[in-house]
């Protein structure tokens, strides 16, 4: 199995491209199966979990291609086209490794008027349950059966009828799973209390240009007025928000200077605010944002929230590039109940760390020291690669095939920036 091993204390300095949103592209891709015609998506990411979606994709009868890119450029050209739907069961087996794959289940109902779909895995973070997904389709009207460790979905007639929902709490996931399968309604579907992500407001103008009609984007009320049909179209994925927010905490604990080439301000000012409580230099350039730190991080207090607030996804980066600072930062997580996984390893790096239930306290200290270290999910991961890049000495960080799931070639912007870091290949 691969390893990353960093040898740090290097100051991180220069430009480093932004790849195309993780999250955006496992979102956009499913909407493949929603029309006959192909859908294109230009700047995706090479990661293991597109790849991993891609081959759902073709289990269900959808083709794909890639094309005008070349080995060396970040990003790729794929073109995904489901003439004929072949089967509308997710099998367990693809399911299993990744919880994104659930995203199928809206567009085959929509597109098939049945689905089957296999409940969901991905990174152990917590119980992440799907009964919104399921509640808002069946608010469309679908009928929803669970069993032997699937969904089973269907609309009777063919199509849902239309209708509204409103979320008892925010979800990003159910949100997405149901703007999906309400673009080829009968009726009209609303959703109250929505998701305001900027990936969400990716998928709606993606499916706006494939002939959808959606009010309300970017606000916590959607409404869309089904459609016959869908025709294909050609849409750019968004930029990497968390992948930028993960390389500004580096450019932080490593007291660096760093350009985030292609990411957007205005998708991330929760983690440009706390950046600057920290004591960053954060400014926007012509081609993206530029973070830079002179001195530790100052103490931060910050709480997980849905979209606009601090995203779930960026605090174990931000712990990370708080255990170097000057104080205590106190963090508390409301999203996901078992998102601390990654203390024990920072721990054995140095770090000053109490947990108490939801919250954390992250008290600075004067050095960190590299050690081999395990990680257990996609952010978690990078949190160890931030404090490896600041360590004395040498950091081997394992299990690394998380970070492929979520980082494309990290290892090499890194290095185009400073770092000594490699990854050395198992076997």
């Amino acid at each position: 199995m691969d390893q990353i091993v960093i040898r740090g204390g290097r100051r991180l300095s220069g430009r480093i491209p932004i790849s195309g949103a993780k999250n955006a592209a496992l979102t956009l891709l499913p909407c493949a199966l929603l029309t006959d015609e192909p859908l294109t998506l230009r700047n995706l990411p090479r990661l293991a979990d597109v790849d991993g979606f891609g081959h759902l994709l073709n289990q269900l009868g959808c083709s794909t291609t890639i094309e005008g890119s070349r080995p060396e450029d970040f990003g790729r050209v794929m073109t995904a086209r489901a003439t004929t739907l072949t089967s509308t069961v997710a099998p367990y087996d693809i399911v299993r490794k990744m919880r994104a794959s659930i995203l199928v289940l809206g567009p085959l109902l929509a597109r098939a008027g049945e689905a089957t779909v296999s409940l969901p895995g991905g990174c152990a973070i917590g119980n992440r349950p799907i009964d919104l997904h399921l509640k808002a389709l069946e608010a469309f009207g679908a009928e929803i059966e669970l069993a032997s460790g699937y969904v089973k979905a269907s609309a009777p007639g063919g199509r849902l009828a239309g209708g509204k929902f409103t979320f008892p709490v925010v979800s990003v996931g159910a949100t997405e799973n149901a703007v999906m399968a309400a673009v080829l309604a009968k009726g009209t579907c609303v959703l109250e209390n929505a998701a305001r992500e900027p990936e969400i407001v990716d998928l709606c103008n993606c499916l706006v240009a494939m002939g959808g009609q959606i009010d309300g984007i970017g606000t916590e009320t959607l409404t869309i007025e089904g459609v016959d049909r869908l025709h294909g179209a050609t849409y750019r994925v968004m930029a990497d928000r968390i992948e930028a927010g993960s390389y500004a905490c580096a450019a932080v604990i490593t007291e660096g200077d760093v350009e985030l080439v292609g990411a957007k301000a205005g998708e991330m000012e929760a983690t440009l605010s706390a950046l600057r409580d920290a004591g960053a230099t954060v400014e926007a350039t012509k081609t993206g944002i530029r973070v830079a730190m002179s001195g530790r991080a100052q103490p931060v207090t910050l709480s997980t929230a849905p979209y606009p607030g601090f995203a779930t996804d960026m605090q174990a980066q931000f712990m990370a590039m708080a255990t170097l600072g000057t104080g205590a930062s106190l963090f508390t997580e409301t999203i996901f109940e078992n998102r601390y996984m990654h203390v024990p390893e920072l721990a054995r790096m140095g770090c000053d760390i109490d947990v108490r239930g939801r919250s954390a306290v992250v008290r600075g200290v004067d050095k960190l020291v590299g050690a081999p270290v395990m990680a257990t999910d996609l952010r978690a991961s990078m949190s160890l690669i931030i404090a490896g890049l600041a360590a004395e000495g040498q950091t081997e960080v394992n299990r690394v095939y998380h970070l492929d799931r979520g980082y494309e070639r990290l290892e090499e912007k890194l290095q185009a920036v400073g770092a000594d870091i490699e990854r050395i290949s198992a076997g």
